[in-house]
């Protein structure tokens, strides 16, 4: 037996570095492990310490997965049932959005960020693609930023084309483990490249019929970019579930209501009709954002 961390997810397969530095090895999942994750699309993820068997044929299969520190979930697409775990044990979450092509949209960002929250992950917001913005996309943009720093979050405005802000990035991550998530077409690939051009990672275009990004990333895969800093970079998602959160719950991951909802009138307050809600007075006297506020609207509903 042996130990590793997986460093790429194909599905069926997974290729794992070994903890001595001998190298990488392919490994598979026995059928009973199989069976056990059913909750799980992948039982296995991405930055997931295991214990290894090696077989004859020079591959391994895993024979135990380590204790996780934290992960980032969403739940399972395209008519599975259960949670799809993007990554493991990670230092920083990176979730990113455009400021143009695709559209700029603050309610995926809140639904990482809750998650983040829920799951004890330090979160990076990072808009990319500043050199589109324009007048009125700067106004905008600081007032997003001027929002999310309030509320204690981090936020980076950024463009592959400015050496000076991929410096910046670089500087946050340096020493980490992180994630990066977004929807297709927010530059996540372009911004890998300009973090470690050696990478050399495929990229398209947004398309011009949708405005929306085309998948350059089929599997989640662990990157290394230098100074004991890794990128996992995950497949470009235009759906972001929540997993594991009830409606009455979801403000303890809104650091403006998290205090406030102790004062609502019901210990199960969802803030959205009840009386003697904390929140809702303090959405309505203007110290919750309308933005946050309505993303988090949108959220009860999809809960529902």
């Amino acid at each position: 037996m042996f130990t590793g961390r997986i460093v790429k997810s194909t599905g069926s397969w997974y290729l794992v570095e070994k903890s001595d530095g001998s190298g990488i090895i392919s490994a598979r999942l026995p059928g009973k492990m199989r069976l056990e994750g059913l909750q799980q699309t992948n039982p296995v993820a991405v930055g997931d310490l295991v214990d290894l068997q090696s077989v004859d044929d020079g591959t391994a299969l895993v024979r135990n997965i380590h204790p996780r520190s934290n992960y980032i979930t969403r739940q399972a697409t395209h008519g599975k049932r259960g949670e799809q775990i993007l990554a493991a044990n990670i230092d920083v979450g990176i979730v990113v959005q455009s400021v143009r092509q695709p559209q700029f949209k603050t309610g995926f960002i809140d639904r990482f960020l809750v998650t983040c929250e829920a799951n004890h992950v330090t979160p990076l917001i990072v808009i990319n693609k500043l050199d589109l913005a324009r007048g009125k996309d700067m106004e905008r943009l600081d007032e997003i930023r001027n929002l999310y720093t309030s509320l204690g979050y981090d936020i980076l405005l950024m463009s592959v084309e400015r050496q000076d802000s991929v410096k910046q990035l670089k500087e946050r991550i340096q020493g980490s483990i992180v994630t990066m998530t977004g929807p297709s077409g927010v530059g996540k690939t372009s911004i890998l490249n300009a973090l470690h051009p050696e990478l050399n990672r495929t990229t398209a275009a947004v398309s011009g019929f949708s405005n929306k990004g085309k998948h350059t990333t089929t599997f989640a895969e662990m990157l290394p970019i230098g100074n004991n800093t890794y990128v996992v970079d995950t497949p470009g998602i235009r759906e972001f579930g929540l997993v594991d959160i009830d409606a009455p719950g979801l403000s303890n991951f809104y650091p403006e209501m998290k205090d406030l909802r102790t004062a609502c009138r019901f210990y199960n307050c969802t803030h959205v009709h009840e009386p003697g809600c904390a929140v809702m007075q303090a959405y309505d006297e203007g110290t919750i954002h309308p933005d946050r506020y309505m993303s988090y609207l949108q959220i009860i509903e999809s809960l529902s």
